[in-house]
């Protein structure tokens, strides 16, 4: 068995999903992918190597979801990139925790090279 690096997706928009997983899938991560922070907030998945996290979740705040893991001491040092459509969000995004921002839409060799450089 492979020790893949495991990465957590937490976005609503089934397309951005979808490519996401197939851009971290094709790079040798294994992906768990939520389509809500409900997961999250409760505590029911496994660790992994990294969030990814959509800023507009329907139901929860990407950003608070941010937080609450990044004040969990068993997540902590986990790192989250927030991505979102809006620039704006960035500030709040590293204010909230985060360890990168991605803005959608992105490319696929931006994504790689910033999930790439977090998971160590």
């Amino acid at each position: 068995m492979t020790n893949k690096k495991k990465v957590i997706l937490t976005e609503d928009d089934l397309a951005i999903q979808d490519a996401i997983k197939m851009i971290l899938q094709s790079a040798g991560y294994a992906v768990t992918v939520f389509s809500n922070g409900d997961n999250l907030v409760k505590g029911n998945y496994d660790i992994p190597d990294l969030f990814i996290l959509d800023k507009q979740l329907s139901g929860v705040d990407g950003l608070d979801v941010c937080s609450l893991i990044k004040n969990k001491p068993d997540t902590a040092k986990v790192p989250i990139i927030i991505i979102s459509a809006s620039p704006q969000v960035a500030p709040a995004a590293f204010k909230a925790g985060a360890n990168a921002f991605l803005e959608k839409p992105f490319k696929r060799r931006e994504m790689l090279e910033l999930v790439n450089g977090l998971i160590t």
